[in-house]
């Protein structure tokens, strides 16, 4: 049995994980997913930072071990923290479609100059939170809704909730990277080769991933994985729990 963690990215909560963790569950795994502060049912919460999600997170791990800690998207910069403030209780990270942030380095400083305009703008009409973009501007962004049908698209969007603008505009603290813990990326909308590209050129986000302990994996379709192919990625992360035993 692998004890997973699973932390989804901007404006989800515990529910997008539904069907992954169904199958890991009936393969005998101990599943636990995780709502950030100010998302889902903790929407609301005041004073949301990406350093206080990453300070919950470390919270949530208190008492579990050897636990496979993955992140999707915007949760990759709160589980590479959290798993280096709670190192003894963490045997494996994963980054589905995602990788860490350098300490300093906020979601805004990680986009180019027009996209943080516009995200600076909409935060701004909308009480300093973050909405998820429609389709068609995700799209536009870079953020692939390949393998999502309307239908699947339109429940997800209307179960979104804006990402609270401190998640958005700060960064958290970060240790020395551990080159003992085993980090794997789940790479989805983009691909291994575009991967090293960007290590070799030092993208932030991406720099941190040349190290000996980094492994990649592909599941080649859009963004959310975990609506477009959960069996898959359940799969894949059933592989990578096995190795972490």
């Amino acid at each position: 049995m692998t004890t997973f963690v699973l932390v989804p990215g901007f404006w989800l909560g515990a529910w997008a994980w539904d069907e992954v963790a169904a199958p890991l569950r009936a393969a005998g795994h101990d599943v636990h997913p995780v709502t950030l502060p100010g998302l889902a049912e903790r929407a609301g919460e005041p004073g949301v930072t990406l350093e206080s999600q990453v300070d919950d997170l470390v919270a949530t791990l208190d008492g579990l071990r050897d636990v496979v800690l993955v992140g999707h998207s915007g949760a990759g910069p709160v589980v590479a923290p959290a798993a280096e403030r709670a190192r003894d209780r963490v045997a494996q990270l994963v980054f589905v479609d995602t990788g860490p942030l350098p300490e300093g380095i906020s979601h805004l400083d990680f986009l180019p100059p027009d996209l943080c305009s516009w995200v600076e703008q909409r935060m701004a009409e909308n009480g300093g939170d973050y909405p998820m973009p429609d389709r068609a501007t995700l799209g536009r962004h870079g953020a692939s809704t390949d393998g999502l049908d309307d239908d699947t698209f339109a429940e997800v969007h209307r179960r979104s909730t804006p990402e609270p603008g401190g998640a958005v505009t700060g960064s958290a603290r970060r240790a020395e990277p551990d080159p003992s813990l085993p980090k794997t990326v789940i790479a989805c909308s983009f691909t291994r080769a575009q991967v090293v590209g960007l290590i070799e050129a030092g993208v932030p986000g991406f720099a941190e991933m040349g190290g000996s302990e980094w492994t990649f994996v592909e599941l080649p379709t859009g963004h959310w994985p975990m609506f477009s192919e959960p069996e898959k990625l359940a799969a894949l992360l059933a592989g990578v729990g096995a190795g972490a035993s």
